[in-house]
């Protein structure tokens, strides 16, 4: 039977990204809390470190590691050194993304060459890698779980983040695949579809006009994301796979969409 209070006891888990201020710590944070060895993977020595700290001093194990998701074997060597320090990998978490931090905000002829395939790379691309990479360990194990955040733009329409878009989309495509091509060995991925959550990145678009097209009538947080990654991630969701969990507090369910 599930432990509810600790759902992911025993279980390995990398978080690519999960250094971050904003969704990405507080996956490891809720990941630690649930029971779950982490390794947090982060471009920034100083987040993954203290990200790492701070779960140690909890009373969780935790390692930090440091590298490039966009370098050709960046998600390798996470795969690779997460699986060389506890033994195993239970569970893949990627976080890396968004239009915002790397190219503005424009319509699709503003896009330049050059701009698609960054936003492509970093939302996508890192994916395609880091899940090959945790498959193939998985498919040794005899199954693990993949769980990355996505976002409603890959479901509704992305004024002026069209690639990041068209990103997110190819995302849940892939968990719709990797589900069905390796359900028969034990191995899941689903993909949170989140809303506007508040970050600091996100924070300054965000505004009472925003405010107003949400059902719930709130702006996401960090936890809201976690919550729904913990749950994915773990045995209670042992039955769902090539699914997209709308976190967005009922803004998809609105017609007309709003922008």
């Amino acid at each position: 039977m599930t432990e509810w209070a600790r759902p992911l006891q025993g279980l390995t888990a990398l978080i690519i990204g999960g250094g971050g201020a904003g969704i990405g710590r507080r996956i490891s944070q809720d990941f630690a809390a649930a029971g779950a060895a982490v390794a947090v993977a982060d471009l920034d020595p100083d987040r993954a470190g203290e990200a790492a700290a701070e779960l140690v001093a909890a009373g969780s194990e935790a390692i930090a590691l440091v590298g490039d998701v966009r370098a050709e074997d960046g998600a390798d060597r996470f795969v690779a050194d997460t699986v060389a320090h506890f033994g195993r990998l239970d569970v893949l978490v990627t976080v890396v993304g968004g239009q915002l931090a790397f190219v503005p905000a424009g319509r699709l002829h503003e896009l330049t060459d050059a701009d698609w395939e960054l936003i492509f790379d970093v939302n996508l691309g890192y994916v395609r890698r880091a899940v090959r990479a945790a498959v193939t360990v998985f498919l040794e194990q005899g199954g693990g779980t993949i769980v990355s955040v996505g976002s409603i733009t890959g479901i509704m329409s992305a004024p002026e983040q069209g690639g990041y878009g068209a990103a997110k989309a190819g995302l849940s495509s892939l968990a719709r695949t990797v589900a069905a091509e390796y359900a028969g060995d034990g191995i899941r991925m689903n993909v949170i579809a989140c809303g506007a959550i508040s970050t600091a990145v996100a924070a300054a678009a965000q505004d009472d006009a925003g405010l107003r097209q949400i059902p719930l009538g709130r702006y996401g947080r960090p936890s809201d994301a976690s919550a729904a990654a913990v749950f994915l991630a773990s045995p209670l969701a042992s039955y769902i796979t090539g699914q997209s969990l709308l976190v967005d507090g009922g803004v998809s369910i609105r017609a007309p969409f709003p922008d």
